[in-house]
């Protein structure tokens, strides 16, 4: 029996005890845990406390920790860095300080100046060899360390010198996926993946090339323009990046209007992306009505030559604006003389768009766009009742998009209880897999991992409605789970299982 097990065995017996009154288990728990009803997560708790650890995530943690090789330590260390799972970091550091130590990669992922210098004295090719899948300039670039330790600027910049002056090339890039002509830059890791400016606006006063097919469109995702507005800066080009349509997803005008003042084509379409991605290339008048973009943006793109007439799969922008329930915007059209009369399948998605009773919808008639709108409109925090409506009138509740991600993935992804409640009644298919590979729980993970809003939403409600529904997260998901509220929600949850 290993010693999780040994563990594990006492926190039942614990518990088994307590139940029969005994007085010393009472005690024990009582010492650590304060609540009239204890849960199986609490007699954990007890445990681990008594055996000297912060808690059980914390003491299942270290014993895991301690069952694997140097190498395998290494490996979580660096990917803690590279996604800025701070609290992670910090547990490999405890358990080992000198983790990091003789490791180029690491070194320069978590900024250890005198590290780095140390090793490139003794062998100046360090700077430019690969270790594991990147150099140590896109080890840097790629770090979210900067977001655990901000205090660290100055030894990420001198680091970063100190690699440029032995060699390193500021235009870098390796392949995500083996045998993908497909490649990701250093800028790209400074801006699309770590959001790290400081290091970005360093590699575009050092040479790096803006036009990579990748910085420009991530740059919109930053939650603000400054990134946006650093790359156009330094020549940044437009045309074919999709970053328009991105910057309407955000709804933030701002970034609109930016794109356009240097040279962005509303009513461009765009091949799809290098790396094999489709893009979707609507026009961008549709796709601000269908993103419940504001009358300030639709403005824009008007004042810029987007043409109002235009079909996109079967519909005008103010159709689109109608079945989307973009009232703002319909009415801003229909202001400027671009209303136009709907079809009966429009009148039927706007009436479901407006929260009146609608007639049932043909799912054959629908468009290929037309058929994503559930994955569209779920996400909208205020939306339940269009989405209500529609599955009413028919639509397929595993309807996916071009990602393959059904509703209940995306619902899971926003950290949405209410949708992902309302879709767990109707029968989804809780097995399906997107086209990255994730699950339903690897879904939610992602969301919580990576949204720059995890903080408003509430993946940890949306979980516990996939543990009520029978699924669980797989032990590679919970080890990757970097958002620390969730990861210990989903540890003390599976405890509880046990």
């Amino acid at each position: 029996m290993s010693d999780l097990e040994t563990y594990r065995r006492a926190a039942k017996v614990l518990k088994k005890a307590f139940h029969a009154g005994d007085a010393q288990a009472l005690a024990t728990l009582r010492a650590h845990v304060v609540t009239a009803e204890p849960k199986h997560s609490d007699f954990l708790h007890a445990i681990a406390r008594e055996a000297g650890a912060e808690s059980w995530p914390k003491l299942k943690h270290a014993l895991e920790l301690a069952g694997l090789t140097r190498e395998e330590q290494m490996r979580r260390l660096m990917h803690a860095s590279i996604f800025g799972h701070g609290w992670r970091i910090d547990q490999l550091l405890a358990q080992d300080p000198g983790l990091a130590r003789g490791s180029m990669a690491l070194a320069t992922a978590l900024y250890r100046r005198a590290d780095v210098a140390r090793m490139l004295e003794k062998d100046p090719t360090a700077a430019t060899r690969v270790e594991g899948i990147r150099s140590p300039i896109l080890t840097l670039a790629f770090s979210r360390y900067h977001a655990v330790a901000p205090a660290a600027r100055d030894d990420m910049l001198a680091i970063a010198e100190m690699l440029l002056d032995r060699g390193a090339d500021v235009n870098d890039s390796y392949q995500p996926e083996p045998n993908s002509p497909h490649r990701l830059s250093a800028l790209y890791g400074a801006i699309g993946h770590s959001r790290n400016l400081p290091l970005a606006r360093w590699l575009l006063e050092h040479g790096a090339a803006t036009d990579d097919d990748e910085s420009l469109y991530h740059s919109t995702e930053m939650g603000h323009a400054e990134g946006l507005r650093l790359l156009l800066g330094h020549g940044a080009r437009v045309s074919g990046t999709n970053a328009l349509p991105r910057a309407i997803d955000f709804k933030d005008a701002e970034m609109v209007r930016l794109l356009l003042e240097h040279g962005a084509n509303p009513d461009e379409a765009v091949e799809d992306h290098p790396s094999g991605e489709p893009i979707d290339s609507i026009p961008a008048l549709h796709h601000a009505a269908r993103r419940w973009a504001g009358a300030d943006v639709a403005a824009l793109l008007l004042d810029h030559g987007a043409d109002a007439t235009r079909v996109w799969h079967g519909h005008t922008p103010y159709a689109t604006a109608r079945i989307y329930g973009n009232a703002e915007v319909a009415q801003f059209l229909a202001s400027r003389g671009h209303a136009t009369p709907l079809d009966p399948l429009e009148q039927a998605l706007a009436a479901c768009a407006e929260g009146r009773p609608a007639p049932r919808i043909d799912g054959s008639a629908l468009s290929c766009a037309d058929r994503e709108i559930m994955a569209q409109v779920v996400l909208e925090k205020d939306r339940l009742y269009h989405l209500r409506a529609l599955v009413e009138a028919g639509l397929d509740i595993n309807a996916p998009d071009y990602m393959g991600m059904t509703p209940l993935h995306f619902a899971v992804w926003g950290g949405l209880p209410e949708q992902t409640a309302f879709l767990l009644t109707r029968n989804p298919d809780l097995d399906h897999v997107n086209k990255y590979g994730g699950d339903t729980f690897g879904t939610l993970i992602h969301g919580a991992d990576n949204r720059t809003d995890t903080a408003e939403r509430d993946h940890i409600a949306c979980a516990d409605l996939l543990f009520a529904a029978g699924l669980r997260p797989t032990p590679v998901q919970l080890r990757g789970t970097g958002y620390e509220p969730l990861a210990r929600h989903l540890e003390d949850r599976i405890a509880e299982l046990s």
